[in-house]
């Protein structure tokens, strides 16, 4: 981050700036979260990088995020986030991950070759819709495609107003197509499966091998994993960009309103149905079974709709439950060690 020498140049907007009080006005150094590690923080200021211990005192912190600093460098408290993308941690953990913070455009790659999946997209898109970023679509391996037309009108189809491109991510002049979402102070997160071409997208825009890059499986075309950290890289362009790790799990949680917002079409026809509770499977009157009968809706557009809120129902069931689980335990440990202490003094 040593290019950037000032807030507005990491991304520091009005929305931040509103929740300072008048004494932090005066004395509170604004620092962004720029990289994770497990035991520390590394905050850029206006005017310098330095490390951050953990500590209890914080609240769940992830790279994006806004704190305030004292002027001895430490930590104050967190500001409230523009946007935030979560999902529910990987495997069997029921809870949530944060994922990052304060992103103003989420790129959503999806290569044009047999890993193109409409159905991977609109999972993406939930996320993004949830998390209050805005999402573009980056259709990459362009110069390996014969017909990226017919990719581009497959996407669009799911929202005529959503940004599409085709992209080859080693070439300098498609991808400076993308400077009004790289601006100066504009935070871009990059998203999509393994060997999509993220980080070749990432090395284009730096201008240099800032990450490894690895070709892809022959036998099903899809990559090799190569990111393994998340952290804010500054672009010659102003802008900031986090390079995802490839995420080849993403199970939603609590994302309704993303789900609703990448589905607004299929959601509209649910209004018009018989029952209020339709299910969209066989009952009478379903507008939804109507409208993919007279070929407005794709079956594999609503299963993929249906599927998705089951997924989000289950997973924000478990993680709420784990949730009350946890925090009766913990009542129960205290309730112990206090008895503990009464009959420890008799």
């Amino acid at each position: 981050m040593s290019n950037i020498n000032s807030l507005a140049g990491l991304g520091w907007r009005a929305f931040f700036q509103q929740q300072l009080t008048i004494d932090e006005w005066e004395d509170a150094v604004p620092a962004r979260v720029v990289e994770q590690h497990r035991s520390e923080l590394v905050v850029a200021t206006a005017t310098t990088t330095q490390q951050l211990p953990l500590q209890h005192a914080m609240t769940d912190l992830v790279v994006g995020d806004w704190i305030l600093l004292d002027n001895s460098g430490l930590f104050v408290r967190s500001l409230e986030r523009k946007s935030c993308f979560v999902r529910k941690a990987p495997g069997s953990q029921l809870k949530k991950q944060l994922i990052s913070a304060n992103v103003d455009t989420a790129f959503i790659v999806c290569s044009m070759n047999d890993d193109f999946n409409l159905s991977r997209i609109e999972r993406y898109l939930s996320l993004v819709h949830e998390s209050g970023a805005d999402a573009v679509v980056l259709l990459s391996k362009s110069d390996q495609c014969d017909e990226p037309e017919n990719f581009v009108r497959q996407v669009q189809q799911l929202d005529s107003l959503l940004p599409v491109l085709p992209v080859n991510c080693l070439n300098l002049e498609m991808v400076s197509e993308l400077q009004p979402w790289i601006s100066e102070g504009s935070t871009i997160a990059v998203m999509g499966s393994s060997g999509v071409g993220k980080s070749t997208l990432v090395n284009t825009l730096m201008g240099e091998q800032r990450q490894d890059t690895r070709g892809i499986r022959e036998d099903d075309a899809k990559g090799r994993h190569t990111t393994t950290s998340r952290s804010l890289i500054s672009l010659p362009s102003g802008g900031l960009i986090l390079d995802t790790p490839g995420m080849r799990e993403i199970q939603l949680v609590d994302s309704r309103e993303g789900i609703s917002a990448t589905f607004a079409d299929v959601e509209s026809f649910a209004e018009r149905c018989r029952y209020g509770d339709c299910q969209h499977l066989s009952e009478p009157g379903c507008a939804v079974l109507a409208a993919i009968e007279s070929g407005a809706i794709e079956q594999r557009r609503l299963d993929n709709y249906l599927k998705l809120l089951r997924e989000d129902a289950v997973n924000s069931a478990s993680v709420a439950q784990k949730r009350a689980t946890d925090k009766a335990l913990g009542k129960y440990y205290k309730r112990a060690q206090s008895e503990g202490k009464k009959l420890k003094g008799r």
